[in-house]
């Protein structure tokens, strides 16, 4: 039986599961910015794009913050953004995290 893993502490990275939530969010920030037309300017405005987010979508988190029964972390998405995740347990299904296989 493999023995049980530690809880996560901060800058660890860990993966995690996008949730409809999430997808939902991620996608309306970056069409949000696509729309304002401000992507097309130099103004220094910050605006989010990148590849389409779906649900099921795994992406690697950096830890910063543990909590009794989560973790709070910055996904680093497959784009110029990231997304603010707060509360998040472990598990296997969308909208929770999970320790990487090891290689």
């Amino acid at each position: 039986m493999p023995e049980p893993q530690r809880p996560p502490t901060r800058g660890r990275i860990v993966l995690y599961t996008l949730s409809e939530a999430d997808v939902h969010a991620i996608n309306r920030r970056r069409s949000d910015a696509t729309a304002s037309g401000v992507g097309g300017t130099h103004s220094g405005a910050q605006v989010h794009v990148g590849n389409e987010a779906r649900v099921g979508d795994v992406v690697p988190v950096v830890v910063v913050r543990v909590w009794p029964d989560g973790i709070n972390g910055q996904a680093l998405l497959d784009g110029n953004d990231t997304l603010w995740l707060t509360s998040r347990r472990e598990g296997t299904e969308p909208g929770t995290w999970a320790w990487p296989p090891r290689g």
